[in-house]
């Protein structure tokens, strides 16, 4: 009895480390990327110029460290492939929970998953290839690597993650509610609308927030398609948000530089405070849907 209890025992303290490991790896990788950049944010950097220019410079006399314009630039994809991905990927996950069945469901789950296996590399060369030609030819634009290229091919990145989160927060309504309502005389349409949408909507939330974090933390692909080149995405002139423009987001930055990059130098500083403004910017966006669902759940 005493070796079952200790079993079960060390068993649940287990489960409570996996569990615990998660948040000290998240909190170990903050606290290595902040040593890391520490000494130039609080010491060097100018946090005022940081924020408001758009001049990229870390290798000129003398540098400068402007972010505005990669800040603008993951705006700007990060909106193109939301607007494309939440309307495509929860009608989708509408049809595979509740107008498709048998064959048809299954090959559509199958095309889903395998959407998902791509690389991210390989999503880069069709951006640079096929979907530039596309654009070019449907803008009537020079060059067609840009936001909107870029804005695709992470709205195809994304989609797998919203159907797959979204199938299984419509499944998880009970029957008796879609019951109810086609016992009321409810069309399917609008059970979905009316009585699916409102019981999944945390789940349906945490599916697109989760859709926005892979458009956020996406780097070879946007670092292939959209140019690479300083620019501001959203400014005063009109049209306002330039979608056909070049743009460098805050993660091909990153990528590009910092194997190129002396290892202690203020530019290899800057790129890890740049890593700390994308934990900053995923924190805001999870705990902004934390407060939501809280709300929600309360309503």
């Amino acid at each position: 009895m005493n070796r079952r209890l200790l079993g079960e025992r060390a068993i649940e303290l287990l489960i409570r480390l996996c569990g615990i490991s998660a948040i000290l790896f998240v909190f170990g990788i903050f606290l290595f990327v902040f040593r890391e950049g520490r000494q130039f944010l609080f010491e060097r950097l100018d946090l005022g110029e940081f924020f408001t220019s758009i001049a990229w410079r870390p290798t000129s006399d003398p540098p400068t460290y402007g972010v505005l314009a990669l800040i603008s630039g993951t705006a700007g994809v990060t909106l193109v492939a939301m607007a494309l991905a939440v309307p495509f990927g929860l009608g989708t996950a509408v049809f595979v929970s509740e107008f498709s069945s048998g064959r048809v469901k299954e090959a559509l789950k199958i095309t889903i998953e395998l959407l998902a296996a791509i690389p991210s590399v390989v999503w880069g060369f069709i951006g640079i290839t096929l979907m530039n030609e596309v654009v070019c030819k449907l803008t009537g634009v020079p060059v067609g690597v840009n936001v909107l290229n870029a804005g695709i091919i992470l709205a195809l990145m994304s989609v797998p993650i919203i159907v797959s989160i979204g199938e299984d927060a419509l499944k998880a309504v009970p029957d008796n509610f879609r019951e109810a309502a086609e016992a009321l005389g409810a069309t399917r349409w609008q059970i979905v609308y009316k009585v699916l949408f409102p019981a999944a909507k945390n789940g349906l939330l945490a599916a697109v927030l989760l859709g926005v974090g892979r458009a956020v933390g996406e780097t070879m692909a946007v670092l292939m398609a959209t140019g690479h080149s300083i620019s501001l995405t959203f400014d005063g002139k009109f049209p306002y948000f330039h979608a056909l423009s070049p743009a460098r987001t805050l993660t091909a930055t990153i990528a590009a530089e910092l194997g190129e990059t002396p290892a202690g130098s203020d530019h290899y500083q800057a790129l890890f405070v740049i890593g700390l403004l994308l934990f900053t910017i995923t924190f805001v966006v999870n705990l902004t849907a934390d407060v939501v669902v809280r709300g929600i759940r309360k309503e």
